[in-house]
């Protein structure tokens, strides 16, 4: 016992220690502080204005907490909605519905994709890949005419796939895969082969469980895209439409409905900040290891 105790000692005293004095410490302390204050400002605005009475929105100079709260602004969001001819339930669904599937098909081709460029010589490889990462460079604005274009002659215009296919082919994800599997040792794989273990079980039960941070990161930029984008030059059809689509129309109504345009920007940022609350830990450690190699 006093062996390992003073083994412990040895090892404690050999571990490195940041060189800063307590000073340094409260500076970095400090620092952190007032960027998280400049982050969480605008998250903290809209929270309060989605309950600010009309008087209270167009105070100058404005106020950051509300003074007198009320759930006014909301009741009016969902009475206007209540008085349109398609329900607020099927903009939720048509929404929910989009982001979920193209999510869900992003986050799978993109990973398989990933992993036969990642892990196998496969002819032009790294030309596809460099093409992905060329891609990353340009808006959708840039490449709205080409997709219009192709998703008209495949007849898919005024669908749910007009949004969901394109999704499915989003750079970022099979980017961030790509590089997370990267770090994977082959070695690992040719064993599991070895072993007897099928190409489909070594990607699905080996690989994807190692490449979750960068999974579950793809999935955030994935909800994001879609959950906040309204699609309304793909979608015309009032009972195809989304919840943005939806909302906006709400809110072009003028000074009005300013309390309502607060209630609606609340609603729209609860589903990705929630997304991002829950999987924030993997964003980092994606974001740190994306561009290590075996």
């Amino acid at each position: 016992m006093v062996k390992v105790k003073a083994r412990r000692r040895r090892v404690a005293r050999n571990v490195r220690r940041p060189n800063r004095s307590r000073g340094g410490d409260l500076f970095i302390l400090v620092v952190l502080a007032i960027f998280g204050w400049f982050f969480a400002f605008p998250l903290i605005f809209v929270l309060n204005n989605a309950f600010k009475p009309l008087n209270e929105l167009f105070l100058f100079p404005p106020r950051l907490f509300v003074i007198n709260p009320t759930l006014g602004n909301i009741q009016d969001l969902f009475i206007l909605m209540s008085r349109s001819w398609v329900t607020f339930t099927r903009y939720i669904f048509n929404t929910v519905f989009i982001t979920v599937v193209g999510t869900v098909g992003h986050l799978f081709f993109a990973s398989m994709g990933a992993y036969a460029i990642s892990k196998y010589n496969i002819p032009g490889g790294k030309l596809f890949f460099n093409l992905v990462i060329t891609t990353l460079m340009f808006t959708g604005f840039v490449t709205a005419i080409p997709n219009f274009l192709i998703l008209a002659n495949l007849g898919w215009i005024d669908t749910y796939w007009a949004v969901i296919v394109p999704a499915f082919a989003a750079p970022l994800g099979f980017f961030l895969l790509k590089q997370f599997m990267d770090t994977v040792p082959m070695s690992l794989v040719e064993s599991s082969k070895i072993d007897g273990a099928s190409e489909w079980r070594i990607y699905s039960r080996i690989v994807m469980p190692l490449v979750k941070p960068a999974l579950l990161t793809g999935m955030i930029f994935s909800v994001q895209a879609l959950w906040n984008n309204p699609q309304a030059t793909l979608i015309y059809t009032e009972q195809l439409k989304t919840l943005p689509f939806a909302l906006q129309q709400v809110t072009a109504g003028g000074i009005a409905r300013a309390g309502v345009g607060a209630a609606v920007a609340l609603i729209m940022m609860i589903v990705p900040i929630t997304v991002f609350v829950i999987s924030q830990s993997n964003i980092m450690r994606t974001m740190a290891t994306s561009g290590i190699k075996e």
